[in-house]
């Protein structure tokens, strides 16, 4: 009888494993459903910021795989590379952020809130991505402890907003704005060599300046500057086991490098 009562048990707890995998993949599912649908409003909204911050994802994976950080960790930054700029979209922002005239104090100002308006559009997903929010709020730190919006210093700013402030940074030198005309890759090495240890991770900085990681993040410089590039997001087919990662939404299949050591 206590043979039986075992088994019946043991079926029970096997029932409700399997159950509670099944929802927990169904959630995930969600979580990265919503997280796409995110970046197609991005696009929607403002195609200029979903193009940057496909262009800001690339070069932080770049700097993020010769690092040589494991895949969480990757898929970490890549989800705040795609959704720094999120907070930009808030109507009291997207005016300003499409202005070509110079910016008021006040306007400055009300810029500088755009980390924590996307932290809390992005709240919502914490569950699942508890890292998500904070390195969107952080990518405005500085190394020095001289950013915002909580002047956060050296290792205490989350490493996928390190990786991220370069990338941007690197970005909005090399591409054209409203406001300023794109540089030249030489130009944006020695603006990250002259953040080095104040605005931006020394390591890090050192690492994107390497030539190894310079003649990669130049190869897909050129590569997203191209005209004959199609800057609508990828869709690679459902598979019905894994829950889906949305790394895998917005950027064209590569073959995978072997990762460099930091």
């Amino acid at each position: 009888m206590s043979g039986k009562i075992e088994a019946g048990l043991s079926a029970i707890a096997g029932a409700t494993f399997l159950r509670q995998r099944r929802l927990r993949t169904r959630a995930e599912r969600l979580s990265a459903a919503t997280l796409e649908t995110l970046l197609n409003a991005i696009d929607a909204n403002d195609a200029e910021t979903g193009a940057h911050v496909r262009r800001v994802a690339t070069y932080a994976q770049i700097l993020g795989e010769a690092a040589g950080f494991d895949q969480h960790t990757l898929r970490s930054i890549q989800r705040v590379a795609l959704f720094h700029d999120i907070g930009k979209l808030h109507e009291a922002l997207f005016d300003i952020f499409h202005e070509e005239t110079k910016l008021t104090p006040e306007e400055r100002r009300a810029v500088r809130t755009h980390p924590e308006r996307g932290e809390a559009v992005l709240e919502p997903l914490t569950a699942f991505y508890p890292d998500l929010g904070i390195g969107v709020r952080s990518h405005h730190e500085k190394w020095d402890g001289t950013g915002y919006p909580r002047k956060l210093k050296g290792k205490r700013i989350p490493i996928t907003a390190r990786v991220v402030a370069i990338a941007d940074s690197f970005d909005a030198i090399t591409h054209r704005r409203r406001y300023s005309s794109a540089r030249s890759l030489s130009e944006a090495a020695k603006a990250i060599a002259e953040g080095h240890g104040t605005q931006f991770d020394p390591e890090l900085a050192d690492l994107f300046l390497s030539p190894l990681v310079c003649t990669d993040i130049e190869r897909a410089m050129r590569e997203a500057h191209s005209p004959k590039r199609k800057t609508k997001v990828n869709r690679r087919k459902r598979d019905k086991h894994p829950a889906p990662d949305i790394e895998f939404r917005w950027r064209r299949r590569t073959k995978t490098k072997p990762a460099r050591n930091r």
